[in-house]
């Protein structure tokens, strides 16, 4: 009854289905390790970013530029603050304010942007304190150049003066005259009354829409490994009914060929 498989036609239903089980099931592994490999740097860039306000603090110079492995490392630096921005739309212990954000003109010719704190409501330059006068030195988390539009960063266009939407040195340069450095410090401890602005874990390794986009292209890839598996039994089903049904007299079978005509 099952001699239909060794006809042509199911030899290249067997093939293909032979190849298309093992492709399915490595491509739905492989977007499943390309998952736990997103939540396993989550993890991971997550402890850095706590766990790196009890190491030694570093020179800035020496852990530039920023990755996924110098982000939130302690940095030092020194020089002399220049011009204040404020950046608007910052959220903290679950209320909105913004960053006081300063630019440190440090003895390289660069200028490094340093969150010296945040505070609550509408961004308001007379609520933010003028920061301290003559050589400092900050210590503080270093972070990478925000993106607008990603881990919250507003891609907000068309602020007032004086204001920011993005902590990066692509937004920053058109509004500071110093060079910049592409990367930002948010300090240990705040100055003068504001609240220190903890470290984030750099942009890409958190749990975003990429992740759960591999994730259900896992599920996709072993629903058609499933679903190939239900077709070839399917077929086969119909395939033995037909065969019983031709032998019992129930179909009519295609008249073979007069040799000659």
């Amino acid at each position: 009854m099952y001699r239909f498989l060794l006809t042509p036609r199911w030899w290249g239903i067997n093939v293909f289905v032979l190849l298309a089980i093992p492709f399915c099931i490595f491509m739905g592994s492989w977007q499943l390790s390309r998952f736990e490999g997103r939540v396993h740097a989550s993890e991971a860039a997550t402890e850095q970013a706590s766990s790196g306000r009890h190491e030694t603090a570093r020179p800035l110079d020496s852990v530039l530029p920023v990755d996924q492995s110098t982000s939130g490392r302690r940095v030092t630096a020194s020089g002399r603050y220049g011009k204040q921005l404020l950046v608007p739309g910052r959220q903290l212990d679950g209320r909105t304010g913004f960053y006081v954000l300063t630019l440190l003109r440090t003895d390289s010719g660069r200028a490094l942007p340093v969150v010296r704190g945040w505070l609550p409501g509408t961004a308001d330059a007379a609520k933010a304190p003028a920061p301290p006068a003559g050589e400092v030195t900050v210590t503080g988390a270093l972070q990478a150049s925000e993106t607008p539009g990603d881990n919250g960063v507003s891609a907000q266009g068309g602020l007032p003066a004086g204001q920011t939407a993005a902590i990066s040195s692509a937004s920053l340069v058109n509004l500071v005259p110093y060079r910049l450095y592409d990367a930002w410090v948010t300090l240990d401890e705040a100055d003068a009354g504001m609240k220190a602005v903890p470290a984030t874990a750099p942009a890409g390794t958190g749990l975003d829409l990429k992740a759960f986009q591999n994730l259900g292209y896992t599920g996709e890839w072993f629903v058609f490994a499933g679903f190939t598996v239900f077709m070839w039994f399917r077929l086969l089903r119909r395939e033995v009914e037909y065969q019983r049904d031709a032998e019992l007299g129930l179909v009519q079978k295609e008249p073979e060929p007069v040799a000659g005509a």
